[in-house]
């Protein structure tokens, strides 16, 4: 590795006009973040930072090619100096405030991502979270560095396939717009099918940097023939504008892509918003906005009056610390008050996090970025980042550090229970993925079975302790699936293939007499269950009433008992029961507004009810043991119900069997 004090790369003209475009792009990512009801679009603001990214890295490698200065290893160095300090300091804090303030599954995430971050790999790992079961994204305070992830990884992939082509004497302009054009279409061709990995992944976002690429290399290899251009376009604009057209100087030309530009980005803040399939074509606004800003350069009187003012500099210079600061506090904010925090609070915040980037700057950034370079420097800086990862990854292995937290927080209980087994025994390896609990039945024995998503899995303690507090004869076993309803002909092929097998089980198995069936059922009535977000499939309101319907006929010809168990009340946040070591504000959030329960719960019972009456089928509504006229009980003697706000905890199972005893008599027994 070359020392640095021989550093020697090139760099582009500074321009204050970028700095303030970078200023509209972390303004408008902030006000989004914590003011997302008056700033639907702002999270384009991450779409204009890929653009200056990419004309500004590309200028730098395009220049020193050229020139025969460019290294890799300086390049690199670079890279190194200008993102570690900020990031490492953020990442510690993160860590820190986590110590203090998170129960051992959200600490054990939040190591996930603080080894994801440190490399930069965190839009891999947010991709591949986004499921069933996960956190919201209002709850990751580390969920911004996505946007790192990508950018890090264009460095690592585009200036070695630049320098590959430079030495290879192959044409730079035509590799761009061919990148372009595959990385663009990847992106159009993914979004209807996964939105969710068209917006993580790297190839159907490198568009939008090389876009900032492609403007790079025209301004430094096609200057003189875009000034022809312009001064043409630029005298008959003059003709069309003006009475006395001015000398033809190329500045009206530049005024127009300016104003086009600005106007492009703020259509894109005002129109687009989180509902949109994003990047996809919705993409292109933002990035040409950019583009033309860029393009029509410093002199542009938008360019010199607006995105060159003082203020607007000033936010441009500290936008990275910024941005890096201010989702952590406000996710944290969030965490803490178990809902969004008051205008208040995130006003308060977003000072914070103005003054903390702003020290980030001047007492770190600055001093390692201008000061003497050497080896030993930038060797710290890597073995600091490195040791950070070390860190998260280390508590992520050890879930979350659980010796940290209290005793009440254990109550919340995942599915990694003694109620997650296999039953390869009973079941000559029919289906093992996911959950097949034993439940309370041996080989041989079965007379029950309950089917159905996660949520049949979450009933299982209930059947498990009305078996073993009774003498009835229950010896039931269950097979679920996440997001997967056991209905006939329903869901994606996985689902499908469950259902069909279970359906085979049970008529091959004549001593089950009685067959259970629990699910998310609101969701499938609405449409709204997402599955997979690395499966293509949806479903429609309509198709789950056919299939729903269907697969009772198909257990009823069989002479099979059927019961169907209703959700139980969701809407809660079981965390903001559990007192945190640091807190906000002191507001008791623990409790469920029944009017909030039964927005959840939607209008499914009005379809659900009156068809299972009218085929003689029972059901059970956990409404009933839960809920009075203004609320439901989430607690009871200091055991929580739930773990997520939808699933039942293993205590909220048991309490629920306790309370509805007698009732599960008449269902099961009669």
């Amino acid at each position: 590795m070359k020392n640095t004090k021989q550093l020697h790369l090139l760099h582009p003209e500074y321009r204050s006009d970028i700095d303030g475009l970078r200023a509209v792009a972390i303004l408008s990512v902030l006000a989004y973040h914590a003011f997302p009801l008056w700033f639907p679009g702002g999270f384009i603001g991450v779409d204009i930072f890929f653009v200056i990214s990419g004309f500004l890295i590309s200028t730098i490698i395009f220049k020193n090619l050229e020139q025969g200065r460019f290294s890799f290893i300086e390049f690199y160095a670079r890279r190194v100096r200008r993102i570690f300090p900020a990031l490492i300091v953020v990442l510690v804090f993160v860590y820190s405030l986590g110590w203090i303030s998170l129960f051992a599954d959200e600490y054990k995430q939040l190591g996930k991502h603080i080894a994801a971050g440190a490399g930069f790999v965190s839009n891999f790992i947010l991709w591949d979270e986004v499921g069933y079961f996960d956190n919201s994204a209002e709850t990751k305070p580390l969920l911004h560095l996505w946007s790192l992830g990508i950018e890090e990884q264009f460095y690592l992939v585009w200036p070695l396939l630049i320098w590959f082509a430079w030495k290879n004497k192959l044409n730079l302009f035509s590799l761009t717009v061919f990148v372009i054009i595959i990385s663009f279409l990847f992106n159009l061709n993914l979004i209807q099918k996964s939105p969710t990995s068209t917006f993580y992944f790297p190839q159907t976002r490198f568009w939008e940097l090389l876009c900032g690429s492609l403007l790079a290399w025209l301004t430094l290899y096609k200057n003189n023939i875009g000034l022809i251009v312009r001064k043409k376009i630029d005298r008959l604009l003059g003709v069309v504008i003006y009475q006395h057209p001015p000398d033809s100087n190329g500045r009206i030309f530049a005024n127009v892509l300016s104003f086009s530009g600005a106007i492009l980005l703020g259509y894109g803040f005002y129109k687009i918003h989180k509902d949109f399939y994003f990047p996809g074509a919705w993409a292109v606004i933002p990035v040409l906005g950019a583009v033309l800003l860029v393009a029509s350069g410093p002199s542009a009187w938008f360019n010199k009056n607006i995105l060159s003012n003082r203020v607007m500099v000033w936010f441009g210079l500290i936008s990275f610390p910024l941005y890096l600061w201010h989702w952590p506090l406000l996710s944290f904010a969030r965490i803490l008050e178990s809902e969004l925090p008051g205008l208040d609070i995130r006003l308060i915040i977003v000072l914070v996090s103005v003054i903390l980037a702003w020290l980030t700057y001047k007492l770190i950034e600055q001093p390692i970025r201008s000061g003497q370079s050497n080896t030993v420097k930038l060797l710290t800086l890597v073995f600091a980042m490195m040791l950070v990862g070390f860190i998260g990854y280390n508590t992520y292995h050890r879930n979350g550090l659980i010796f940290r937290e209290a005793e009440k927080i254990k109550s919340i209980n995942s599915f990694d229970s003694v109620y997650r087994e296999t039953c390869e025994s009973l079941t000559q390896d029919f289906y093992v993925d996911d959950w097949c609990n034993k439940g309370t039945s041996s080989e041989h024995s079965i007379n029950t079975v309950m089917i159905g998503d996660s949520f049949s899995n979450a009933y299982t303690p209930m059947l498990t302790a009305y078996s073993k507090n009774t003498q009835y004869d229950l010896s039931y076993i269950q097979f679920a699936r996440g997001q997967c309803p056991s209905i006939l002909d329903y869901g994606p092929g996985y689902c499908k293939e469950m259902a069909n097998k279970t359906l085979e089980y049970i008529k091959n198995n004549p001593n089950i007499k009685t067959v259970i069936i629990s699910s998310s059922w609101s969701e499938y009535y609405n449409g709204k269950i997402g599955f997979s977000s690395m499966v293509t499939h949806e479903e429609t309101g309509q198709s789950f009433k056919e299939s729903f319907e269907r697969t009772l006929h198909a257990y009823q010809s069989l002479g099979k008992k059927i019961v169907v168990l209703l959700s139980p009340p969701m809407g809660s946040n079981p965390r903001s029961c559990v007192t945190r070591k640091i807190r906000i504000t002191d507001t008791d959030k623990c409790n469920l507004p029944i009017e909030v329960a039964r927005a959840y719960d939607g209008t499914y019972r009005d379809y659900m009810i009156p068809l299972l009456n009218s085929l003689n089928i029972q059901f059970f509504d956990p409404f009933k043991y839960f809920c009075n006229e203004t609320e439901c009980k989430i607690t009871d003697d200091g055991q929580i119900f739930s773990i997520d706000g939808r699933h039942l905890s293993v205590f909220g199972g048991e309490y629920l069997e306790k309370k509805a005893r007698i009732d599960l008599y008449s269902l099961l027994n009669k």
